[in-house]
C-alpha cells in the first residue's frame, strides 16, 4: 500500500467554461496543491510534482480529488463565491505570503500588484510580487485572476488574458481595460 504522506492524487476535469477542454486537479493528504490550465499537459503536472514534491507517487484518484473538483465546478457554474478547501501551497516563504494575500481578495473585487506588495509588507517589491503571483500553482482557488494593473488594465496571466477576463466577468467585475501588456502599471 502507498504511503499517503508521499502521494499526490490527481483527477482530470472538463467544464464548459473551458470549452470542455481537460485540465487537472491535484492534491496531497494536506490539501489542494495544483490546478492546471487546459493548455497545460499531464507532463507539466508530472514535472511540477517532481520539482515540488520529490519522490511522491502520482496516483489517479477521482474520488480523492472529488471535493476539490466539486467546489471548482460550483465556482465555474456561478454557484460558489468562496472556497472551503485545505490548501497545500508549495513555494518559497515569500510566494506563500503573496498567495495568502490573494486569498483575501473578495469575490468580484480586484487589487493591483502594488496593493498586494503593500499588503505583504514589501511595498518596493512590486515586480517580485508579480513573479510570485505568476507562479501560483492553485489558480482560481487562490485568485490570481483578481490582480490587475494599477491603471485597471488586464496584465499577464498564465491562463491567458481572455480567461482572466472571463473569470472576472463570471464574478460580475468589469471595471478594467482589456489592453493586455500595452503600457500597464503595476
Amino acid at each position: 500500500m502507498q504511503d499517503a504522506r508521499n502521494a499526490v492524487y490527481w483527477g482530470k476535469m472538463v467544464h464548459p467554461f473551458f470549452q470542455n477542454r481537460p485540465f487537472y486537479v491535484a492534491a496531497t493528504a494536506q490539501g489542494l496543491c495544483l490546478i492546471t490550465w487546459p493548455h497545460e499537459t499531464f507532463d507539466m503536472l508530472q514535472s511540477w510534482v517532481a520539482r515540488y514534491i520529490p519522490h511522491a507517487a502520482l496516483i489517479e484518484d477521482q474520488e480523492r480529488v472529488g471535493e476539490y473538483a466539486g467546489q471548482l465546478r460550483e465556482y465555474l457554474d456561478g454557484k460558489r463565491k468562496s472556497f472551503t478547501l485545505p490548501l497545500d501551497m508549495r513555494g518559497t516563504a515569500f510566494q506563500k505570503t503573496v498567495w495568502q494575500a490573494l486569498t483575501r481578495i473578495p469575490y468580484g473585487q480586484t487589487r493591483s500588484y502594488s496593493a498586494i506588495a503593500e499588503a505583504v509588507g514589501k511595498p518596493s517589491a512590486v515586480r517580485a510580487t508579480g513573479v510570485a503571483i505568476g507562479a501560483n500553482p492553485i489558480p482560481i482557488v487562490v485568485p490570481c485572476h483578481r490582480v490587475i494593473g494599477k491603471n485597471r488594465t488586464l496584465t499577464g496571466f498564465d491562463g491567458g488574458l481572455r480567461t482572466k477576463e472571463e473569470l472576472l466577468r463570471l464574478e460580475g467585475y468589469d471595471d478594467y481595460t482589456a489592453v493586455g501588456h500595452a503600457k500597464f502599471q503595476f
